[in-house]
């Protein structure tokens, strides 16, 4: 087992990371174009990408709001969208036990599905360092995402704003492609292919009412059907 330095395992955090920044270079600059769309204010959008840094919660989250979606509702689905954080945070856990809680709360808030599988890979192989620094590479994962996610953000909105109006150049459909292609990957069991059934069926019968209204409605009915199907089938 080698012994590491906080320096080393930074870097080497950071190093790892750049193939998938370069990855999620091209949804950064999206979302910062699709803010646009939704009618949100640069502040806003920079305010999502620096506050909730979680590319499919920003893209639902903008479709919502172009929606006309109520607040409550917005945030309910986002929740709901990360609950899978949830799960990595109870995995990593057990690596972080003794940093003081400032440190885990930074680097919760930092955590994205890319540097937290690099992250608990490290951990998990004990040739790669004693330890006692690993937390320093979940950090360098963490900066190295955030920081460029930011810049594609503010970058995208920006050739939004030199291109005119989005909508009017056909931009307006790339929202739905993208918020199927973050559903369907997610559609891995019997609750949560029920509850897009039943959210999508309610969202097209009730399209017409006021408000958007049958989107709220859509919301609630499909989650309610999901988390119901999960409590069966714990039952059974």
């Amino acid at each position: 087992m080698t012994h590491s330095s906080p320096r080393s395992e930074f870097s080497a955090g950071a190093r790892d990371t750049l193939p998938l920044v370069i990855g999620a270079a091209p949804f950064g600059i999206l979302f910062g174009i699709l803010t646009l769309t939704a009618g949100m204010p640069w502040w806003a959008a920079q305010a999502m990408s620096a506050l909730v840094f979680a590319g499919s919660s920003q893209f639902i989250a903008a479709g919502l709001i172009a929606n006309g979606t109520p607040h409550p509702f917005i945030v309910l689905t986002t929740f709901v969208v990360n609950l899978r954080h949830a799960l990595y945070g109870a995995s990593v856990a057990q690596y972080l036990r003794g940093l003081p809680s400032a440190w885990r709360a930074a680097l919760a808030f930092g955590m994205t599905d890319e540097s937290y599988a690099l992250t608990i890979a490290h951990y998990r192989d004990e040739a790669r360092g004693d330890g006692q620094a690993k937390h320093w590479y979940f950090l360098g994962a963490n900066i190295a995402m955030f920081v460029p996610w930011q810049l594609d953000t503010a970058l995208g909105y920006w050739i939004g704003r030199a291109l005119g109006d989005p909508l009017a150049l056909g931009f307006d459909f790339v929202l739905p492609i993208v918020f199927i292609a973050i559903l369907v990957p997610q559609l891995t069991t019997r609750s949560t292919r029920l509850a897009a059934l039943v959210a999508g069926s309610v969202a097209v019968s009730a399209s017409g009412l006021p408000n958007k209204l049958g989107l709220v409605i859509a919301i609630a009915v499909g989650m309610v059907a999901g988390m119901g199907t999960e409590r069966w089938n714990s039952r059974s």
